[in-house]
């Protein structure tokens, strides 16, 4: 079982009930388990169409036997599950899930990469992930 960090964020329709679908289809995974969940925080868009609104965002601590590219494809079943579809760059989204940490994992595909690449430019998912780390 691997250790991991999930970012999550919403900012279209019910953004607080997006995150709790999310988490729920999220504990429904096979050979997953949510360790820690963070609150729920606001949070202004970064980059992406003017004029959106704000986010919603949290962090869960998971374990799982997912390799971390299936876990990749489950998440992003879930965001289709939940409504989202392609977009533009840093479009509005109804869900959006992110592996941020996978274990001790250094990852560089065109699919996937670990640790996500700007976590550590965003507060928004620094903050959530920190309180998922230490709560």
């Amino acid at each position: 079982m691997a250790i991991c960090y999930l970012g999550l964020g919403s900012n279209l329709g019910n953004r607080k009930r997006n995150i709790q679908l999310a988490v729920k289809n999220i504990k429904l995974l096979r050979d997953t388990c949510i360790l820690k969940k963070s609150k729920i925080a606001a949070s202004f868009p970064v980059g992406g169409p003017s004029g959106q609104g704000n986010y919603l965002n949290a962090a869960l601590k998971i374990e799982t036997k997912l390799t971390p590219i299936n876990l990749l494809k489950k998440l992003k079943k879930i965001e289709i599950i939940l409504g989202r579809f392609k977009s533009v760059r840093f479009a509005p989204r109804i869900i959006d899930l992110d592996i941020l940490l996978y274990a001790d994992k250094v990852i560089n595909s065109k699919k996937l990469t670990i640790p996500h690449p700007r976590m550590f430019e965003r507060d928004f998912v620094i903050n959530p992930l920190k309180e998922a780390i230490c709560r």
